[in-house]
């Protein structure tokens, strides 16, 4: 080939190149997504675990949320009130001062106070035990059956189950709920991390039943509702019940109670 053909072909090449690199910039223009800047940055704040705990497909999903005004800037739960604080700032408003919060059972049924109706011996997984007849070995229907299926829903190692009851650490819990959503019994729930006093039961039966399965349940005595200065505990369908917006962990529903259900 000619020295001639060689300056040709490239001649080519770079106009071709040339008018490809003005098509893209074109297209890149016409066919651009805006992307808020907010969003960038609230994104950069979050800390990444893409659990879901927020509600919204992990952490891309939140900060888009948040960025549209759709979520609260306090709607990481794993983030708590310092990211809160950091994407508040970028979005112009108060964080709420949001505290945070921590996964509690609401049961002290360990194997050395609820009675067992029988011995199972199967898959250890709470959602399958509950369909068993009875719900498990355990007498009491309300209370954790133990078997761990919350312990494998959490990704960061906060329960685990002890002498036949789950429990969390506070220090590992991130809040993103799925463990929650694991139990199939709903005893846990999702308590300010300040929280000193709780309910370790959730059985809706009345006293004389609840002494029959479980020497740790509350019997619906309503003592602990008539101490409390703030009520901030009342029954609910024969299970004292604490509002943590009003208590102010004075304590006095943990001594006046006779089965020593609250912490």
């Amino acid at each position: 080939m000619n020295m001639t053909g060689l300056l040709f072909a490239a001649v080519v090449i770079g106009a071709i190149g040339i008018v490809i690199g003005v098509l893209l910039g074109i297209a890149s223009e016409a066919f651009k997504v805006e992307v808020d800047e907010r969003e960038i940055l609230v994104r950069a704040e979050l800390p990444g675990n893409n659990c879901g705990g927020c509600g919204f497909p992990g952490c891309d999903g939140l900060a888009n949320a948040i960025a549209a005004g759709t979520a609260p800037v306090n709607g990481c739960p794993v983030g708590g009130a310092a990211v809160a604080d950091k994407i508040a700032a970028i979005m112009g408003v108060e964080s709420g001062g949001s505290e945070k919060k921590v996964a509690f059972v609401k049961c002290k049924g360990t194997c050395d106070k609820a009675r067992v109706q029988y011995h199972y011996f199967g898959i250890d997984d709470c959602a399958k035990v509950a369909v068993v007849p009875g719900g498990g070995e355990k007498a009491c229907s309300y209370g954790c059956m133990g078997y761990g299926s919350c312990v494998k829903a959490c990704a960061f190692g906060a329960i685990h189950v002890v002498d036949g009851v789950a429990v969390v650490d506070k220090e590992k819990c991130v809040a993103c709920g799925k463990c929650v959503a694991a139990c199939p019994n709903h005893l846990i729930e999702l308590v300010p991390y300040s929280a000193e006093h709780l309910v370790q039961c959730s059985s809706h039966d009345k006293g004389k039943e609840v002494k029959a399965k479980c020497d740790s349940g509350c019997i619906a005595c309503t003592l602990c509702t008539k101490q409390c200065e703030f009520d901030a505990i009342h029954m609910d369908n024969n299970v004292a019940v604490i509002d943590y917006t009003k208590c102010t962990n004075c304590g006095k529903c943990a001594a006046k109670c006779p089965a020593k259900v609250i912490l």
